[in-house]
C-alpha cells in the first residue's frame, strides 16, 4: 500500500501524519508512507490540506481524522 501525507507542515498536516502512522502500526498494516511538502506537488492532487492519498486516491482531505477511522479506512 502506497501512502502520501499531503501537507505543508501546519499542526493538521502533523497531526495527520501522527494519526497515519499511530493506525498503521497498531494494526500491522504493510504501507510506504511519503510526506509531500511541496505545494506544487500537492496541488497537482487536492487545493486542500492536509490530505490523506491511499493507492493513488484522495481518501480524506481538510480534517484530521481519528485513529480509528484511518484504520477502517486503510484495512477495508
Amino acid at each position: 500500500m502506497e501512502i502520501k501525507v499531503l501537507g505543508t507542515g501546519c499542526p493538521k498536516c502533523k497531526a495527520l501524519e501522527n494519526a497515519t502512522r499511530e493506525a498503521i502500526e497498531k494494526n500491522s498494516i504493510d504501507a510506504n508512507i511519503t510526506k509531500v511538502t511541496d505545494i506544487t506537488e500537492i496541488m497537482k492532487v487536492t487545493m486542500t490540506t492536509p490530505a490523506l492519498v491511499v493507492d493513488g486516491k484522495v481518501v480524506v482531505k481538510g480534517r484530521v481524522p481519528s485513529v480509528n477511522e484511518l484504520t477502517e479506512l486503510l484495512t477495508k
